[in-house]
């Protein structure tokens, strides 16, 4: 019994000193400010994750717990072409969205940044639609594309450049054509504002210097705004592509993936094939199937983030 006496003493010794050490060393005061944050991601983030690779991998549906079956809902998808034709409009409606939004997010920035009256006014105007909820937005372009009541069709009637409405959302090419053109009005103000963020971080002394040695604006432009803006670009259109890749609110408000599953993404065909049609395993499936490209999405932030040592003087 006196033996055991110092091992005793020695493990309370121990876990006292690893315990005063979290309470106190700064070394582990970020993982105590970082639990909660870590904690809550792991709960609604990891967790349903998980849990949506493994209902991925069984044939559940609504009332049925089903079956581990491994890749079959994979390779059933394979061979579906609404799911290709889906994958296909997911990255047509990403593409082209996310270079529109960019060009005019960065045209928008540039002239924000300049001494314009009641610029605290306009940053706020522009800011407008993506303050106003997704589902209000999508309900003021149903209207907007109205087959027979359409504001737009209105007007071209009264130009004379067409005459009979257009069928905006009924026809398979304008229907694509008008869920891109609603995604670019909703995002072009995060575009702008965040880029604008970034350009205001740049020394107006770096301009001075360039006008002096005698660069134009492009050259300006060019030489000394795009490279100080690289990472924040970066972030930028990694948000504007993940944010377009898995649009659902936009897409099922206004033609719930018609005419003729023209503008179904893979997140609206998820939610059919899983909710209004039970097959719980399939969409899983199909929302699993849209990981791969998520991660790709990040992977181009972390590279274009790298772009700091350029900056830096370093290589990249």
């Amino acid at each position: 019994m006196v033996a055991e006496i110092p091992s005793v003493t020695a493990d309370s010794a121990y876990r006292m000193s690893l315990w005063s050490r979290l309470m106190t060393d700064r070394n582990f005061l970020g993982f105590w400010f970082m639990l909660p944050a870590a904690a809550v991601l792991i709960l609604f983030l990891a967790w349903p994750l998980v849990l949506g690779i493994w209902l991925s991998m069984t044939d559940t549906t609504i009332g049925r717990p089903g079956v581990f079956i491994g890749l079959e809902n994979f390779d059933w998808l394979s061979d579906d072409p609404v799911f290709w034709l889906a994958v296909f409009n997911t990255f047509l409606y990403t593409t082209v969205a996310s270079i529109v939004k960019f060009l005019l997010g960065l045209w928008l920035a540039l002239l924000l940044n300049k001494h314009l009256p009641f610029k605290a006014l306009l940053r706020a105007i522009v800011l407008l639609p993506w303050i106003v909820p997704t589902v209000l937005s999508a309900i003021a372009f149903w209207w907007i594309y109205d087959a027979q009541f359409s504001i737009i069709s209105w007007v071209l009637l009264k130009f004379g450049w067409i005459t009979a409405n257009v069928n905006f959302l009924g026809d398979p090419d304008n229907a694509r054509a008008s869920v891109i053109a609603a995604n670019v009005w909703r995002g072009i103000p995060f575009v702008a504002i965040t880029l604008l963020a970034g350009l205001q971080t740049i020394s107006p002394s770096l301009h001075e210097a360039a006008t002096i040695d005698g660069a134009s604006g492009w050259q300006r432009f060019r030489y000394v705004t795009m490279p100080l803006l690289t990472p924040i670009i970066a972030v930028v259109m990694t948000f504007s592509v993940l944010f377009t890749f898995t649009d659902f609110q936009l897409i099922y408000v206004l033609t719930r993936g018609g005419p003729l599953n023209a503008t179904h993404l893979m997140a609206t065909l998820s939610f059919q094939r899983a909710i209004p049609g039970g097959q719980l395993g399939e969409g899983a499936a199909i929302a699993v199937a849209m990981i791969p490209f998520l991660l790709a999405a990040i992977l181009f932030s972390y590279f274009g983030l790298q772009r700091r040592k350029w900056q830096q003087g370093g290589r990249d």
